[in-house]
This record gives C-alpha cells, structure tokens and sequence, in this order.
C-alpha cells in the first residue's frame, strides 16, 4: 500500500474520501480506541499519513462505528470466522482484528468479550465466569444496562497472591456493574488433597454454590496453555506439579482442570484437587463462550475445544489462521 492511494496527503484524501476503505477506518478505530495507540503510531503501522488517521477515527465516530466496539463487516474477518465455524464444528466464532501480527491479542479479545456479553445478557440470567489476564480485561469493554435477576457464579476458587490486578476478581467486578448476585468459591483455586477439597464443599458452606453453577444459562471461560518455559499459573501450581502434568500429556487447562490433545482430562491429582465447577456442570450451560487466543495457546485451544464444545469462541485473527493452519496440515 503506498500512501497516495489511501490519500494520506491532505488535498488527495480531500478528493477521494471513498479511498478510505471501511476496513481501513475499522482498523484506524480499533487500534486508537481498543489498542491504545497515538495517532502517530497508527500513521505508520497502516502507511498513511496522520492527517488521513484523524479523519478516519472523525468518520468511524459520525458513523457510529465507536462504542467502545466495532462492527466486524470485514470480508477478512468474516472469512476466518466461516473457516474456524466449519473446521471446528464451532456454532460462532468471533474474530478481533489486531494492529499487527506481534500486537498482544488480550485486549482486543477482551473488548470482543465484553461486547458480546452485553449482547447477550437477559434478566434472571445465570452466568457462570472463569477467570485470567485476558478476562479480567472484560469489564472495561462491556455495556452496562438493566439486567434484573442476573446472578453471576465464580467458576474457580482464588489466588493468594496478585500483583498489579487480581485476575480472579473478574466474576465479582461483573457482578458489581449490574448490582447481581454473586457467588464465589471463597477457597483457594488448589487445595492440598481431593479430601480437603470435598470437606470445603460439604462443611464450608460451598455446596451451595456448587448447587447453583449445575443449572447455569451461560458460562465464560479461557484456557491456559501448558508448555515449558510458557505456563503462567499466578503461583498456584508449582513447577514440579507442571513437569507431571506434561508428563502425563496434558496440554492446557480449563479453570485448572488439566486435559490432552484429544480433550480429555488427564489422570493427574491436580485435576482432583482443583476448587472449580466441575466440566459437567460447565457443559450442561446452553452458552458456552470461550474467549482466548496467542501462539502459545494454539495446542491448548484445540484441545479445549473437543473438550468444552463451545457454542462461541472469540479469538484474534493471527490465532484465527494458526488455528486453521494446524488443521490443513
């Protein structure tokens, strides 16, 4: 692309303002208000000049393509989410555009989350949230408007130690923008035994919402990927515990449940001492949106795939076509 033919001089793109593609003010948009970027930064990263970057984002806006979301009606787009449909029996997929093939997917899938949440939240709803650096991202991005009824569950216990945010704080953040219920799984995300585990649910006081998260209407999840050197557990599982898992072939997790290529949970203890909603309870949920993406994740989404069947996956398109790649080999 040069810079004349997108009319980055003042004069050209005064002339031809039908040269500015809706693909290129969508991504002008995505990158200024999602990704953060100075109008300087995204002159360069699309080729044009800034002057042409600001009328863009002054057109996204009269067109009310800015809310904080954007329409995806961009053939690109819409092709890897026909392609990932149909190539992974995937009822809908969701793919955010990035700035560049290096850009940190966690955001833009984040404000893709959020703004599919706010589609799709009904009053009385029961919506069961997992938790992770790209989920605890979601609030930002969702619409806050009347849900009467809604009751959030935590779908995993939390952390000990945080820094910077609390990524398991996520369900209760939700809960508080719409004034819901919130049920937590006020234990730590790994206990020490399979026992100390069922004493927690049954005389603790978590059987309740264990009870509640069985009959859930929607559930939102990440996954994690489990691979040496790339494996982030906030400290939760230690580095010994990883070298069995991969040991016994696990390839990622869902809420600390452990699973192999082929989508099974692997015969480890972890999976056993693991304070989450159990996968079953996950997969009676009508929705179930999977929200994740990043190269090292690509082994961990497939697997999770086979193992949640998610009625939505929204992910990036760099993780799009790597994903589809994997499966034309």
């Amino acid at each position: 692309m040069t810079k004349l033919e997108f009319g980055d001089q003042e004069t050209a793109s005064s002339a031809a303002p039908s040269r500015r593609t809706p693909r290129l003010r969508q991504r002008a948009a995505w990158m200024y208000y999602v990704e953060g970027m100075t109008q300087s930064a995204i002159a360069d990263a699309l080729g044009i000049g800034r002057i042409t970057v600001v009328r863009l984002l002054s057109e996204a806006r009269s067109m009310n393509e800015v809310r904080i979301s954007l329409s995806r009606d961009v053939a690109e787009l819409g092709r890897l989410e026909i392609e990932m449909q149909k190539a992974f029996a995937i009822p809908e997929v969701i793919v955010a555009p990035l700035s560049s093939a290096k850009a940190d997917p966690r955001t833009a899938i984040a404000a893709a989350t959020g703004e599919h949440l706010s589609s799709i939240l009904a009053p009385d709803m029961k919506l069961g949230l997992g938790w992770g650096e790209t989920l605890s991202r979601v609030p930002a991005y969702v619409a806050e408007r009347p849900a009467p009824g809604l009751a959030v569950v935590s779908l995993l216990g939390g952390i000990t130690h945080a820094k910077v945010v609390n990524p398991a704080e996520f369900a209760w953040q939700f809960a508080r923008m719409f004034m819901a219920e919130c049920y937590m799984l006020a234990a730590p995300a790994i206990v020490d035994s399979a026992a100390t585990k069922q004493t927690l649910i049954e005389r603790c006081g978590l059987k309740r919402v264990y009870d509640f998260a069985r009959n859930m209407d929607a559930v939102v999840l990440g996954v994690g990927a489990l691979a040496p050197r790339t494996a982030n557990f906030y400290g939760v599982i230690r580095d010994e515990d990883q070298k069995s898992l991969m040991r016994a072939g696990a390839i990622g997790d869902i809420l600390f449940n452990f699973f192999d290529a082929t989508g099974r949970l692997v015969d480890h203890p972890i999976n056993q001492r693991s304070m989450s909603i159990p996968i079953p309870y996950i997969l009676n949920a009508k929705i179930r949106i999977l929200a994740a993406g990043g190269a090292q994740k690509i082994g961990a989404m497939v697997g999770a795939f086979r193992l949640l069947r998610p009625t939505v996956v929204i992910t990036d398109e760099e993780t799009a076509k790597a994903l589809l790649a994997r499966t034309s080999k």
